[in-house]
């Protein structure tokens, strides 16, 4: 076989990233050469999203920029994105497969036997596709859940990733052992709806946790994104009581009204989020311990958001949630959607002006939260990259910290004050 060239786009979340890393990992196995992707390449895989109609077009417009700069070359699309719009996405020039949620597995075998003219191992037909970024000295991404069973009005997630499910805690514990085999020490768990472990499995997120505790070599361990209602006060109870896991949470908020969350079919009101936030600043800000990071989503602009509804979720994230980092997303009419059919959309306009002013208070309110830890010793994981003549990392409470680059510093971790 040639030394056939490969190269890999991804957008979209973290989970995506996984995914695109795996795929890359078991292509070397296959002896392809990765390139950049701006580099003449034979084979091209795109890991596409879809949760925006911005995302949708952003997707084309890389498929067709790939196909500029190598026209000869087989592209591969993959992702949510293949998932809900294959027939679209086989009309673009140089699109040669698409392979769409259930169909992951099938990746790398169908592109080895078709384009390469190699056989490739058949991966197992599962419904998890499992997954974990590398590349990294510092910190990788693992997928432990896949899928989301919610459904709310806005999104399309469910019909791009299918139902949720995970794979069994044994497992998340080996790819684990793998990662800190690779030298890494921080671990981000990620997945569409990471709360929800357990559904296939008869296990609980809770259990996940505790194994993956006690695997050694890794020090840190981050959650990228839990639903209120599924961080429990079981499992900030057991964090707080001294381990791995950090004091960082990504929550989804999406408003702070408590009319538009239940047009948007949230399972919960502001009263409860509130509450939650409170009990895990009270379990875990205890004396001589970082402030908890949160970071919060927002969607503005849902249909029927008036401006007074828009202020309630102003204020609540304001005065109440007082969040570190603000995640705003103008809405997005997706096709198939409850919120699609309804008459009530709001002008881009609008929703242009609010994301702004939720940037601005993001930008505010996580100023004051580093100020709030100044004077504060923290460890740092430092990373390899040399910007300038800088490395940056990141305290236990997610605060980018920078100092003059020092390679015996690369994926190590250092205590500082700020």
């Amino acid at each position: 076989m040639d030394n056939k060239k490969i190269a890999f786009l991804t957008l979209g979340c973290k989970l995506n990233y996984a995914e695109t890393s795996t795929y890359e990992r078991k292509f070397i196995e296959e002896g392809l050469e990765v390139v950049p992707w701006n580099e003449k390449a034979d084979i091209y895989l795109v890991n596409t999203c879809t949760v925006t109609e911005h995302s949708d077009k952003k997707c084309r417009n890389i498929i067709r920029k790939v196909h500029r700069v190598s026209p000869d070359a087989a592209i591969v699309v993959t992702g949510c994105y293949a998932q809900l719009k294959r027939e679209e996405i086989l009309k673009i020039d140089g699109v040669k497969f698409v392979f769409g949620a259930d169909e992951k597995p099938k990746v790398v075998p169908e592109v080895m036997r078709s384009l390469v003219g190699a056989s490739a191992c058949e991966m197992p037909a599962e419904t998890f596709f499992p997954a974990y970024s590398g590349g990294e000295r510092t910190r990788s991404f693992l997928k432990v859940q896949d899928g989301c069973d919610y459904f709310c009005a806005y999104c399309t997630v469910p019909y791009a990733r299918g139902r949720s499910r995970n794979i069994p805690v044994r497992e998340a514990v080996s790819y684990a052992e793998e990662i800190a085999a690779a030298g890494m020490k921080e671990i981000v768990l990620t997945g569409v709806n990471t709360g929800d472990f357990g559904k296939t499995t008869g296990e609980t997120f809770l259990d996940l946790l505790k194994a993956l505790n006690a695997v050694r070599g890794i020090e840190r361990y981050r959650i990228s994104s839990i639903e209120p209602n599924l961080l429990t006060e079981e499992i900030v109870d057991w964090i707080a009581s001294g381990t791995k896991f950090l004091p960082h949470f990504h929550i989804p908020l999406q408003s702070g009204s408590d009319a538009v969350l239940k047009e948007m079919g949230r399972r919960y009101d502001t009263a409860s989020f509130a509450a939650k936030i409170d009990y895990v600043r009270r379990k875990m800000e205890t004396e001589g311990r970082p402030k908890v990071f949160f970071g919060i989503d927002v969607i503005v602009g849902f249909p029927g958001e008036t401006d007074e509804l828009f202020e309630e979720t102003f204020s609540f994230l304001e005065n109440v949630v007082k969040p570190a980092f603000i995640h705003v997303f103008p809405y997005s009419r997706r096709a198939g959607t409850r919120a699609a059919e309804r008459k009530d959309q709001v002008q881009d306009s609008v929703k242009t002006a609010r994301v702004e002013r939720l940037e601005r208070l993001s930008d505010r309110l996580h100023s004051e939260f580093v100020e709030r830890n100044k004077g504060g010793r923290f460890k740092v994981l430092f990373e390899s990259t040399d910007r300038n003549g800088m490395m940056s990392g990141y305290t236990e409470n997610y605060i980018r910290v920078e100092r003059p680059f020092d390679e015996a510093l690369s994926g190590q971790i250092m205590e500082i004050e700020i």
